[in-house]
């Protein structure tokens, strides 16, 4: 499947896209049928993203899913009705065989992306593994957990860029991170959404710089990233979390639209 997504017929990034976190049936197959239609048109090869628990929290009282199994029957429902792959988190080693049997790619948490247990129960399931870069490693050193996947059986590998600390309350993008990423011989995302997070609020809200989703983007398909992950809401200001940070939807093509050209114009 990795290759399948890098290496497509119109030579263009791939896309990983949906909302944070299934809230309900009706708002994530309507988020998957129109961004279906639009990455069809586009000719962008697309998997759907939706958490189906949401473990990383600020408050106690955050949503964190509308129960495990409910949620993944919708991921799979995605997946049958519109033949598009579909991503989740996974949070720890015994929830990897769980998720697998409902989706096509494991994604790794970026705080968790040091757990040998997690990341070798995740690629003996066989699925792909998407593995965020922690916001407070460098991007050489993903090389090692890559690694782990690919001496615990697995090559099928994605690694994803979603900014590093910087400061107590902002991340910043590192783009020389992308190459220096793409040299492990792996496919390389970057998290546009996350990217733009400004966590640990006083608060307790995780609020974000929405406004700067187009800018981040535009420079990840100039440096030459394989793929975008971007988070994405009918109304983020009632999505249930990371709200402050997704693109509304109807913003979308649009914006896909322009990142096509820059593609185009790159390659």
């Amino acid at each position: 499947m990795v290759d399948n997504l890098k290496n497509n017929p119109a030579n263009n990034f791939f896309l990983l896209a949906g909302p944070c976190v299934i809230e309900n049936e009706e708002m994530a197959m309507n988020i998957a049928e129109t961004i279906s239609k639009v990455t069809s048109k586009l000719q962008i090869p697309y998997v759907f993203k939706g958490s189906y628990r949401k473990a990383n929290r600020s408050r106690l009282d955050s949503f964190t899913g509308i129960g495990d199994e409910k949620a993944l029957q919708i991921l799979k429902k995605v997946n049958d009705t519109f033949g598009i792959p579909t991503v989740t988190d996974i949070h720890t080693a015994e929830e990897a065989a769980m998720a697998a049997e409902y989706v096509d790619i494991l994604q790794i948490p970026a705080f968790l992306c040091r757990q040998t247990d997690l990341l070798v129960a995740a690629a003996k399931t066989g699925k792909v593994v998407n593995i965020k870069k922690g916001q407070f490693l460098s991007a050489e050193a993903m090389q090692f957990a890559a690694n782990k996947i690919v001496e615990a059986g697995n090559n099928e590998v994605m690694l994803t860029e979603r900014g590093t600390t910087f400061g107590y309350h902002d991340l910043i993008v590192d783009y020389r991170g992308i190459p220096e990423m793409q040299k492990f011989g792996f496919p390389v995302i970057l998290d546009v959404t996350h990217s733009l997070q400004q966590p640990n609020q006083t608060s307790g809200v995780t609020g974000g710089m929405p406004q700067l989703i187009e800018t981040i983007a535009k420079a990840g398909i100039a440096v030459g990233v394989d793929g975008l992950f971007i988070e994405t809401h009918q109304n983020p200001s009632v999505a249930k979390s990371d709200g402050a940070n997704m693109l509304q939807l109807d913003l979308l093509e649009p914006l896909l639209t322009k990142l096509v050209r820059i593609r185009e114009a790159i390659v």
